[in-house]
């Protein structure tokens, strides 16, 4: 290797650990200001506590009713995903296997979907839920599962897409030798195909349990009671109208962000080949 591309690596290597530096940038201010009080805070935002004041931490959680919280993102998160990933991989599946006229118009208008922005259906979902409640008796407002319900049909298009890539790349062959051995069609899905997707499973269970676990609006339109409040909804009781508790609230937002943090390092090394082996295939 001659020294100009040594020099050329070496510079590259350097800007990408500048850049990674600069990405992390907020979250060292979050962090730090965790531990401050609001006069330290206000005297320098990204200057070291001097004195790691770990009541903040405990004043947030009672503040957030944090376990509560907790509880219900937990719930409302893992249902979804759940549902999420077994209605989807089945649903691709199928759509792999169908190559007709009809499969095809489904498939691309999950695909479809994907371009609409949630923001333009804010409105008319609400009106529709309230809709369902008033003559249907169907109450999707104000409830976990009404909400687990609306997770499902906003993320069943990436997971789709996702999962029907991979499935086109599966020899069919597979599926056929387990028939004749007797398999019916959820045994042939359940016992061959969706072990083998378990590369784009684990990238669908990333990106949503990260979607779902930060998102705020839907629950803000969705969910009303304190008692059903998630995790970025409680965060929302630290910023009033005339006071906001700057040190409190990072304290709350730094619990909020960590078990996602700790679940995304543990399964990052599914997220690139599965999205590459659904998307490519």
């Amino acid at each position: 290797m001659t020294m100009r591309r040594r020099i050329a690596r070496m510079s590259g290597s350097l800007f990408m650990i500048l850049l990674g530096l600069v990405f992390l940038v907020p979250l060292y201010i979050m962090v730090i200001n965790s531990f401050k009080n609001r006069a330290e805070l206000y005297m320098s935002p990204i200057a070291l506590p001097t004195v790691l004041r770990f009541e903040n931490y405990l004043d947030a959680m009672d503040r957030m009713n944090f376990v509560r919280s907790f509880s219900n993102s937990i719930t409302i998160t893992l249902f979804s995903v759940f549902f999420i990933i077994l209605f989807s991989s089945m649903c691709a599946w199928m759509l792999a296997r169908t190559d007709d006229r009809k499969s095809r118009a489904i498939y691309f208008s999950f695909v479809a979907t994907m371009l609409i922005p949630f923001h333009t259906l804010m409105m008319p979902l609400v009106q529709l839920m309230k809709w369902s409640r008033i003559y249907l008796g169907i109450p999707i407002l104000n409830t976990r599962y009404g909400i687990v319900f609306m997770y499902i049909g906003f993320g069943m298009s990436l997971a789709v897409f996702l999962f029907h890539g991979f499935v086109k790349g599966i020899p069919i062959s597979l599926e056929e030798a387990a028939t004749l051995d007797g398999c019916g069609r959820f045994g042939v899905f359940f016992r061959i195909v969706f072990p083998i997707m378990k590369p784009t499973v684990m990238t669908v269970l990333i990106l949503d349990i990260i979607w779902i676990w930060n998102d705020y609006l839907l629950p803000s339109l969705v969910l009303n009671g304190k008692d059903l409040r998630t995790i970025p909804l409680s965060t929302s009781s630290f910023f009033g109208v005339f006071t906001i508790q700057w040190n409190e609230a990072m304290a709350g937002l730094t619990m909020t962000i960590i078990p996602v943090v700790i679940f995304y390092f543990c399964a990052q090394k599914y997220i690139i080949k599965g999205v590459v082996a659904g998307a490519v295939k």
